[in-house]
């Protein structure tokens, strides 16, 4: 059986773990540690779950907009993270690294836009993959070959394909951008078509088929350039850059030893617990 490619996006997980975690939970210098403690036990528990071939951690690049922040002013807009939070995403990537696994980031792309270029180029080489995230948006990348793992509550998640998207939304994971489009994302501050919903949206896609076939017949006609910009900012962009991502072997040794520089014992020893199952004695 083939094993997958697991693709996370970081940023989704690091700020669920922030948020979740007691903030006395601290680093060496007396600085945040939860978020790191509880992104690294999200990424252990998920690599002996899914046993995959590799593993890629797509990340934000917080002090550069992206072209959908130049495109549309009101786009995440609202959005304030604290310093101790900022200070973890900035060495978050740092301990994926010494885990053995891939990184992206770089500047004018998101984590979204690393883990639709991941999965399209596994898919390419005939590959499965798995992909990890907060964000529905990522329903567009579901198909036969790629899976969405959803958190749904604590530490439980939801695997979502075509079938579930469908039943979700009501429309294939191509038409996912089509439908945040129509709907409109409050959490990314798209408006939206004036007095669509979601089932109104459903069923201009079932009827029209896309978002042009719906401006084609003359719906939307004063909103239509909005509209389409509402969808390529929905629309991951897969041409994002990765890294050549070979098949991995983890360095839980060399994780343990990152966790221990930043005292953060209680997840070194578990570190060294499978660096010593594993024979990983780096």
């Amino acid at each position: 059986m083939t094993r997958p490619l697991l693709v996370i996006d970081g940023d989704s997980f690091a700020h669920r773990s922030y948020h979740a975690l007691p903030k006395t939970i601290r680093r060496r210098g007396d600085k945040g540690g939860g978020a790191i403690v509880g992104f690294a036990n999200f990424l252990l528990r998920l690599y002996e779950s899914e046993q995959p071939r590799a593993v890629l951690v797509g990340w934000d690049t917080l002090d550069e907009p992206t072209y959908r922040h130049e495109a549309f002013e009101d786009y995440q807009g609202g959005r304030d993270f604290d310093d101790e939070l900022v200070d973890q995403l900035d060495i978050l990537p740092r301990f994926v690294i010494a885990c053995g696994f891939a990184v992206a980031k770089a500047a004018g792309y998101e984590a979204d836009d690393f883990l639709a270029a991941a999965v399209a180029d596994e898919e390419r080489r005939g590959g499965t993959a798995i992909v990890a995230t907060g964000d529905r948006d990522a329903f567009q990348l579901a198909s036969d070959a790629t899976t969405i793992l959803l958190p749904v509550r604590a530490g439980e998640m939801a695997r979502i394909g075509p079938a579930e998207v469908r039943e979700r939304y009501g429309v294939e994971p191509k038409q996912v951008p089509d439908f945040i489009a129509l709907r409109g994302d409050p959490s990314d501050k798209l408006p939206g078509a004036k007095g669509v919903g979601p089932k109104g949206a459903a069923g201009l896609l079932r009827k029209y088929g896309t978002l042009e076939g719906a401006l084609a017949s003359g719906r939307f006609a004063p909103q239509a350039d909005e509209l389409r910009l509402y969808r390529r900012i929905a629309t991951m962009d897969a041409a994002a850059p990765l890294p050549a991502v070979q098949d991995q072997t983890p360095s839980w040794a060399t994780a343990s030893a990152l966790a221990r520089e930043w005292e953060l014992n209680r997840l070194a020893d578990r570190l060294d617990a499978l660096a010593g199952a594993s024979g990983d004695g780096r």
